[in-house]
C-alpha cells in the first residue's frame, strides 16, 4: 500500500486550515459535506423499510406541520452552526469552523429525514424534502461567513 494512502481525506483537510481564509472555505465545504452525508443517508433506506410495512396516511395538515418543523428545527441548527463559529473558546479557528460547518449540515438533514418518515405522502415528503433543499441553499451560502468568523474572532 502507497503511504497515505486511506489518509487522501484527512491530509487535504489538514492542508486547507493551514491555507488561509481559501482554504478554510474548503474545509468549510468538506466537513459540511460530509456531514450532511453521514446525517442524511440513512434516510432513505430507513424511509423505504417503513414504507414497506404501509404506513396509514395522514392528514394534509400534519404534513404541513413536519415542512414546519424542519424549518424550525433547521433554522436552530444554523443559529448555533453561527454561534459555534465565533466561539472564542473553541481553540484554533479550524477547529471552531469544522464544528460550525458539521452543525449547519444537520438543518437541511433534519429535514430530509423527516421527508424521508413520511414517504407515503408525497405532500409531506416534497415540503420536507424542499425545505431541505433551501436550508441547504442557506447553510451552504453562510459557511464563507462562518469562516471569516472563525479567523476574525481569533487574531490577537
Amino acid at each position: 500500500m502507497p503511504e497515505g494512502a486511506g489518509t487522501g481525506l484527512w491530509a487535504a483537510f489538514a492542508r486547507d486550515l493551514r491555507a488561509g481564509p481559501a482554504g478554510l472555505d474548503r474545509a468549510a465545504r468538506r466537513a459540511f459535506h460530509l456531514a450532511l452525508l453521514a446525517l442524511a443517508a440513512p434516510g432513505l433506506p430507513l424511509g423505504a423499510l417503513y414504507l414497506l410495512s404501509g404506513p396509514a396516511p395522514f392528514p394534509a395538515a400534519a404534513a404541513w406541520g413536519l415542512g414546519g418543523l424542519g424549518l424550525a428545527f433547521g433554522l436552530v441548527a444554523l443559529r448555533l452552526a453561527r454561534r459555534a463559529a465565533r466561539d472564542v473558546q473553541a481553540g484554533p479557528p479550524g477547529r471552531a469552523l469544522l464544528a460550525a460547518a458539521m452543525q449547519a449540515a444537520s438543518a437541511p438533514a433534519v429535514a430530509f429525514l423527516l421527508g424521508c418518515a413520511a414517504l407515503n405522502q408525497p405532500l409531506a415528503w416534497g415540503l420536507c424534502w424542499g425545505v431541505s433543499a433551501a436550508l441547504y441553499g442557506l447553510a451552504r451560502a453562510q459557511l464563507p461567513a462562518y469562516a471569516r468568523a472563525a479567523g476574525r474572532d481569533r487574531t490577537p
